[in-house]
């Protein structure tokens, strides 16, 4: 089936994992991608190259080398797509610099992914994914028994892979203002900067401290919790498994107290889990009876207990044990791919499903220059010149005029339709006045809904209804993060709308995919990261232990970006709308690429653990006179690391392991020291941040718009992150703070002719000024 990217020519220069990852979801969805790797084949060798790989043609080439170095370049000159992951200038010194090459294709869309930006004051650091990691507070800090914080190493890429799912949005936006105005250009998405982006709820904080009895905000910025309540968390079972029960959403509560045979415990209601997040020794008993509840049966039996209940809960798996579980194999988030070197292999699927250009898997990945003679054969035949460029004028924004009806909840529906909103489009979001939502959830409101507009409609009502029904026949994408079924439920699925508007595209988000047993369950991120296998691997022996930050909600936001443009390049080039879909534990597949390979003789020996420092004595975290930092390096820069005054003979040792020499040596000097040390040596070093405020108030974040404080309504000043994406010619911009609900009502009504029934539909209640959590609502 044709793929959204067919006719697509990429030259993939990535390496390691940020640049092969941008790759593959190119390849994806029909992109032709041809891999240029140094002579030898991948800088990493990896299993997981089988899967970055994928799809793609390889030719190698040395561009140190003059005859190599031109056929890049003429390579270059008849793409549509360059992706490269070198340090800021190294492309440019080897002659394929952004500069230069879109002097020569004008429509070309060259997409560098640095560890940091070009701009940054440590754009020279090899920025190896600990080093991001350290710098970003990735690595949560834990109490060690002699008082000292250690902190927690994850093996998870999240800088890269974060990296690789900006890069991708990027590019396909780039690629659609190209379809209307013939123009490429320059992107940026460092990593960097992009781990603002999963740390998002984290960088929120208000400075104007509003009480209100269901809405009160706390001066300061959040930290990463483990769970938010007595009734959200990890729980021990009776068969010495973890299970991950959300309480949190209070979904289904009474069912689930019915099934556990609790129906007489508080809480009984959505109030009264506030009232336990408000009196700490309450919410100290209610914990011990909740331990001792899932003490008396298994994990699987809770988790079979309360799916029946319609509530959330899963099994903490490994991620072995979840490529082989019946939603993993049904929904195809874990694919049987042929590969020549490891035979059999199951790896991650597909992510982003498009019902009219599905992306699929074509091929498995080559061997190293296994496509030189086709590469160089067609390339001596090709064109180089441009075509003409399209005539309409240059874009301010690549979604310029698009319009998209937002009605998702939560956090990775809302994160589409805010990034949606920040590459230029138009976003009404509708809003359900009479959802109770929880004050952790009303908060990420400041976050996730900013550039939008919103109106509440009660969709209870035919009005609200029919109100509805004039946005969605105007839209160009509608978005929805509802259980399946729901909507259509309501008369408002994807078969309904486009019977009165045939080419808009449908988008959604789920927790486990469209498909499979476990299509209709609810979960949020915490489940998707206990059932794919990241929380054990995090928590190792101890108990399961969440990423710092909602990593598969944010990250499915960006999947889902990608998709909806995907679908919007399709749009404007046939004319046809189509629906698509994304789920939470697609993403955390993609994010654990590194490790999701299944194959005979495989072992599953990645980092795992609460006292996991690092992968190895060169990329590792140590311990300074001061504090800690993060330590990354290949075995060719011993010698220089040698070198530094205080590790003499560090590279010959006889008996001593590495690893213990250099805390040993380490100790001796302040983190700053050894940081500065270290990378003027030519390693990359960083010292290990742990608060993530330090980096909202940090002068370069807030100068590159990483870092925003505006004035909100009724609230102050508050403090958000900004977009990490950097387009040259098609800018993303920060939408304006996110207005209060509802409060753009008749504005909207205005735009869709209907403004002068503004009063009327207020009075019928169809549309609201107020919800139930609005402290001043008389509802």
């Amino acid at each position: 089936m044709p793929g959204a990217l067919d006719g697509i020519r990429v030259i993939d220069f990535g390496h390691y994992i940020a640049g092969p990852l941008t790759g593959m979801l190119l390849a994806d969805y029909g992109a032709d991608v041809i891999k240029v790797d140094p002579p030898g084949g991948p800088r990493w060798k990896t299993p997981a190259n089988a899967t970055w790989n994928r799809g793609k043609r390889s030719i190698l080439l040395d561009l140190k080398q003059k005859d190599d170095l031109a056929t890049a370049q003429a390579l270059v000159r008849n793409a549509d797509v360059v992706v490269e992951n070198f340090r800021p200038g190294v492309a440019k010194r080897l002659g394929i610099g952004p500069e230069e090459m879109l002097k020569a294709n004008s429509r070309l869309v060259y997409c560098s992914i640095p560890g940091f930006a070009s701009d940054d004051p440590r754009a020279g650091v090899p920025a190896w994914e600990g080093v991001i990691g350290a710098a970003s507070t990735t690595f949560l800090l834990e109490p060690r028994e002699d008082g000292v914080d250690e902190p927690v190493y994850s093996a998870i890429p999240t800088a890269s892979t974060f990296g690789a799912f900006h890069a991708a949005v990027a590019i396909a936006m780039a690629l659609n203002a190209r379809e209307r105005d013939g123009l490429g250009q320059h992107i940026e998405t460092p990593l960097y900067d992009g781990m603002f982006a999963t740390n998002a709820y984290r960088g929120i904080s208000f400075h104007d401290p509003v009480e209100g009895p269901n809405f009160p905000y706390a001066a300061g910025s959040f930290g990463p919790t483990q769970y938010r309540g007595a009734w959200d968390g990890f729980y021990r079972c009776k068969d010495d498994r973890w299970l991950y029960f959300s309480g949190y959403t209070n979904l289904n509560w009474r069912e689930f107290q019915e099934a556990a045979g609790i129906a007489d415990w508080q809480p009984q209601t959505a109030l009264d889990f506030d009232a336990l997040d408000r009196d700490p020794e309450f919410l100290a008993e209610t914990l011990k009876r909740a331990q001792a509840l899932f003490m008396t049966r298994t994990a699987q039996e809770w988790e079979d207990l309360v799916a029946e209940a319609g509530s959330e809960a899963v099994v903490c798996r490994t991620s072995q044990e979840w490529m082989d579980h019946p939603q993993a194999r049904e929904s195809k988030m874990v694919i049987q791919v042929d590969d020549p070197t490891y035979g059999k292999m199951l790896q991650p699927g597909i992510n982003v499903r498009l019902a009219r250009t599905p992306g699929q898997v074509r091929t498995s990945a080559p061997a190293p220059d296994q496509h030189r003679d086709e590469i160089l054969s067609r390339l001596a035949s090709s064109q180089s010149s441009s075509p003409p460029p399209a005539t309409e004028a240059a874009l301010r924004s690549a979604l310029q005029g698009v319009r998209v009806v937002d009605l998702c909840i939560e956090l990775a529906g809302p994160t589409l339709g805010r990034t949606l909103a920040e590459f230029g489009a138009d976003v009404i979001r509708v809003d359900n006045p009479t959802r109770k939502e929880r004050n952790f959830t009303m908060v990420l409101h400041n976050d996730v809904n900013q550039g939008k507009r919103s109106i509440f409609l009660d969709l209870k009502t035919e009005e609200g209804k029919k109100v509805l029904w004039k946005f969605l026949e105007r839209a160009d994408v509608v978005i929805q993060s509802f259980r399946m079924g729901k909507l259509k439920g309501l008369g408002l699925g994807y078969d309904e709308i486009r019977k009165r508007n045939p080419n808009v595209i449908f988008a959604s988000v789920n927790a486990y995919g469209h498909v499979g047993p476990w299509a209709q369950r609810p979960a949020h991120d915490p489940c998707a990261q206990s059932v794919t296998g990241m929380s054990l691997r995090f928590g190792g022996d101890g108990s399961p232990l969440l990423q710092a930050s909602p990593t598969s909600d944010y990250g499915t936001g960006f999947m889902a970006t990608y998709g909806v443009a995907l679908a919007l390049l399709h749009r404007r080039r046939t004319g046809e709308g189509q629906s698509l879909d994304s789920a939470l534990a697609y993403t955390t597949m993609t994010m654990q690429s590194l490790f999701m390979q299944s194959y005979q003789g495989k072992v599953w020996d990645e980092p795992r653990g609460r006292h996991a420092l690092g992968d190895g004595p060169l990329q590792r975290c140590y311990q300074a006179q001061d504090g800690w930092f993060f330590l990354g390096a290949r075995k060719s820069d011993l010698p220089r690391i040698a070198a530094i005054d205080g590790l003499g003979g560090i590279q010959d040792l006889r008996g001593q392991p590495l690893t213990d020499a250099l805390q040993e040596r380490f100790r001796a000097k302040p983190v700053q020291v050894w940081v500065d040390l270290l990378n003027a040596a030519g390693a990359g070093a960083h010292s290990v941040v742990s608060d993530f405020a330090e980096l909202m108030v940090d002068p370069w974040a807030v100068a590159h718009g990483l870092s925003l404080t505006r004035e909100h309504e009724g609230i102050g000043l508050v403090t958000t992150c900004g977009p990490a994406f950097r387009l040259s010619r098609t800018p993303v911009r920060p939408g304006r703070q996110a207005q209060r609900p509802g409060s753009n009502a008749r504005e909207i009504l205005e735009e869709h002719g209907i403004g002068q029934d503004y009063q009327r539909l207020v009075d019928v209640g169809a549309v609201a000024t107020k919800s139930v959590n609005d402290p001043s609502s008389d509802t």
